[in-house]
């Protein structure tokens, strides 16, 4: 009997099938699992800047629509959620200092909300703290000014300070046990801004005031390409930029934030400008488009890290 060559292959493979079942079963050892990790910092390119995001420190909030959408209703809150594939009841916060290397000078945007998770975050890095030429405080909330100093003292030992004139002085007089801790020792270093001014070359400061009264975000530019830095504009990408009018619990002037919002946000989507937020998705680095009466996020994937 002449075989085809389909039913040849056929019996060969059943054959094959046959014969290793027929070895002795190879037993492995277990394998344990390693756990979720995210990655210390993401570096890139900015005409002769170089830009780093660090990740200071994140963790799990409950019942974040408490917090970011304190005037939406329940459909509402769900809808949001469901559009950015998040759970409504849970959310991932994260703390993203930046770290902008000019060539001359290495100056740090904030510092998380204690030392041990900036000072981590720049060893991954390959920075040691005292390196650190200037440290921007965009404004004077816990987890922005609490890396400044440690037990042992300055957490930036050869620094000196920048921070907002009105923002600096919000605190000064409130009597503020953040500020009294992290700022108050260090006051002699601190240069005080106001809106428009530069902390170096290509770092220029803006006023986005609401979520404090002195909030400070910077427009970075270097040989044509811009950056924006928005520290706490937005505290969400599935909340506070589709509905910049949702109210946020640590915004101290409600309406304020909500018109800051919608003036940057705005500018950001129109000139199509790259920017880092402090509690985005790490490593906080992506883009803002115009949808319906908001704005949508869209991470950056590979347009900035790809030269």
């Amino acid at each position: 009997m002449t075989l085809s060559l389909s039913r040849r292959a056929a019996l060969s493979t059943a054959a094959l099938g046959v014969a290793a079942s027929l070895l002795p079963a190879r037993s492995h050892a277990a394998i344990a699992l390693q756990g979720s990790h995210l990655p210390a910092f993401q570096r890139f390119r900015l005409g002769g800047f170089e830009v780093t995001s660090l990740l200071a420190g994140s963790g799990v909030m409950e019942k974040p629509f408490e917090t970011f959408a304190m005037n939406a209703s329940e459909s509402e809150r769900a809808k949001a959620a469901a559009d950015a594939f998040i759970p409504v009841e849970m959310l991932r916060s994260f703390m993203i200092p930046v770290l902008v290397n000019t060539g001359r000078e290495l100056v740090l945007f904030d510092t998380g909300v204690a030392p041990q998770g900036i000072t981590a975050a720049l060893a991954a890095a390959g920075i040691t703290p005292d390196q650190i030429d200037i440290v921007v405080i965009t404004h004077m909330h816990g987890d922005h000014i609490g890396g400044l100093t440690g037990e042992g003292g300055p957490t930036f030992p050869n620094a000196r300070y920048v921070t907002g004139d009105a923002e600096f002085a919000h605190w000064a007089a409130a009597e503020n046990e953040g500020f009294e801790k992290h700022i108050r020792p260090l006051e002699a270093k601190f240069t005080r801004i106001g809106e428009g001014a530069e902390v170096l070359p290509g770092i220029t400061a803006m006023l986005a005031t609401g979520h404090t009264p002195g909030h400070m975000i910077y427009h970075l530019e270097s040989e044509g390409q811009r950056l924006m830095l928005t520290a706490d504009l937005t505290n969400h990408f599935a909340f506070s930029l589709p509905n910049p009018d949702w109210e946020v619990r640590y915004d101290l002037d409600k309406a304020q934030a909500a018109a800051s919002r919608r003036r940057v946000l705005g500018m950001i989507a129109d000139d199509r400008i790259p920017f880092i937020g402090y509690h985005m998705p790490f490593p906080g680095l992506g883009y803002v488009a115009r949808e319906g009466q908001g704005f949508r996020y869209i991470p950056h994937s590979y347009q900035l890290t790809a030269g």
